[in-house]
This record gives C-alpha cells, sequence and structure tokens, in this order.
C-alpha cells in the first residue's frame, strides 16, 4: 500500500477507535497516523524511512522489509516502550490502532507480511491488490468516507462534552 492509504487507514481505524471509547479523537488521529506509518521504518523509501534514513537503512539490514516491524513482536514492544517512556493511554491506543490498520492494509497485498517473525510464516489475505492500484485507490476512497463518517459521530459527541 502506498503511504497515503496507511495514514488513511490510520484516520479511519482511530476515529473508529475514539467513537467506540469517547476518547480524544485528535490525540487519537495523531498517533493512528504515526502508527500507521511506524511500520515501514524499514523500508528507506517510505515517508517515515525518508525522515530517518540511518535507522532505516538499519533496521533493513537487519531485518528486511515486512519482517520485523510488521510483525506482532514489534507491536508488543512498541506497546511496552510507550507505557514505559509515555504513560499515556489515548496515545498508546491510537499508536496501536494505526500499526494494526498497516499490518491489515499490507496483508491486503501479494507479498503479505510476517506476522508472526521471527517464524518465517506469510500472513495475506486469499484476495490480494497491486500496490498503487485502481483497487487501492478504491480502498482508499472508502477509507475516507469512513473516516468522515467516524469524524462526523466522534466530534459530535466530543463537541456536546
Amino acid at each position: 500500500m502506498t503511504g497515503k492509504t496507511h495514514i488513511m487507514g490510520g484516520i479511519t481505524a482511530s476515529l473508529a477507535v475514539a467513537h467506540a471509547a469517547n476518547e480524544n479523537p485528535l490525540i487519537m488521529v495523531g498517533a493512528g497516523i504515526a502508527g500507521a506509518l511506524l511500520p515501514d521504518i524499514c523500508h528507506s523509501g517510505s515517508r517515515i524511512g525518508r525522515r530517518f534514513p540511518i535507522l532505516s537503512r538499519i533496521i533493513n539490514l537487519l531485518f528486511g522489509h515486512r519482517t520485523f516491524t510488521h510483525s506482532l513482536l514489534f507491536l508488543v514492544i512498541v506497546s511496552f516502550l510507550i507505557d514505559r517512556f509515555f504513560p499515556n493511554d489515548i496515545l498508546k491506543y491510537g499508536l496501536l490502532t494505526g500499526m494494526v490498520s498497516h499490518y491489515i492494509l499490507d496483508m491486503a497485498t501479494r507479498s503479505g507480511i510476517k506476522l508472526f517473525f521471527p517464524l518465517d510464516l506469510t500472513v495475506r489475505f486469499p484476495l490480494t491488490i497491486r500496490t498503487g492500484s485502481k483497487v487501492e485507490n478504491l480502498i482508499f476512497s472508502i477509507l475516507a468516507l469512513l473516516a468522515f463518517y467516524f469524524g462526523y459521530e466522534t466530534l459530535g459527541w466530543f463537541r456536546f462534552w
């Protein structure tokens, strides 16, 4: 998936969780966007990889693309680090929600992800799409519509409280 689709996935998922949990949507969405981009730190051409090129190259050399940073192990480590250094549940849930949305979107590609890293097991959906295709643009559009819906619902609740 492209960066814009991951961002929209993170926004949509974070707004949905904020709506369901009656949490602050602004913090959730900001953290959700960061979480949606974080797993691609292993790819030097990604938005976050270009921002942190040295770290990106080191992670890619050690693990490759769509392995460690696309795994449940990475999700647990990030959760632990947030609890340790930034003990804020809304921030944590937003970041993890964005990461999970990234994982789900990448499981829809032919390459899939190594969700159970260090096991060499690729996880992907039975039907996959090509990155940058018209189908991905359709998914982006659906996510945008869902983001508007959850944004309206969430901000409507948040505004009156």
